[in-house]
């Protein structure tokens, strides 16, 4: 049987992973709308990634014989000034995103539930990607400035990713 405290930090970390599935339906649709297709799709692939994390906590969750009760989630914004704006928010999504799987790790750890703990490596290590995914289209956004031909290249760029192997 799950610790009722890992129970409770796990659904709140599942309804954080769908949160943050919202936010990126709201940028992809924001990138849609400035006729931005490339990055549009990025966002959209986000969104994707975050509904499979989303699963697997739900999943384990469950597997453990935990008991979830479903939070709202809150509406996300849908206006930005420029691409890097939308960038700079998702960057700031991961890295809270990133101390709440650290918290929810060292609480495991507290705890001496091994399992969560192993649960959760895959996380942290992907939580070390997305972070760096990011930071590395804004490094390349500020380059670009607001150069249309840059923006609309990166566009591009961002148009050919392909969806990702989901969480094993």
């Amino acid at each position: 049987m799950i610790h009722p405290e890992i129970e409770q930090a796990l659904a709140a970390q599942i309804n954080q992973e769908f949160t943050a599935s919202y936010n990126y339906l709201a940028m992809a649709a924001y990138f849609d709308r400035e006729s931005l297709n490339g990055f549009a799709h990025w966002m959209q692939l986000q969104h994707d990634e975050e509904i499979t994390h989303g699963m697997k906590l739900f999943r384990y969750l469950l597997d453990r014989g935990g008991k979830l009760e479903l939070e709202g989630i809150p509406r996300p914004r849908t206006e930005f000034g420029t691409p890097r704006e939308v960038f700079q928010e998702a960057l700031e999504q991961e890295q809270h995103n990133t101390r709440s799987i650290n918290a929810l790790y060292a609480l495991a750890s507290r705890l001496n539930d091994f399992a969560t703990q192993s649960h959760l490596q895959w996380f942290l290590d992907e939580q070390v990607e997305e972070e760096k995914s990011i930071e590395d289209i804004i490094a390349l956004l500020e380059r670009a400035g607001t150069e249309p031909s840059a923006i609309l290249y990166l566009n591009d760029r961002l148009g050919e990713r392909g969806p990702e192997k989901g969480p094993k």
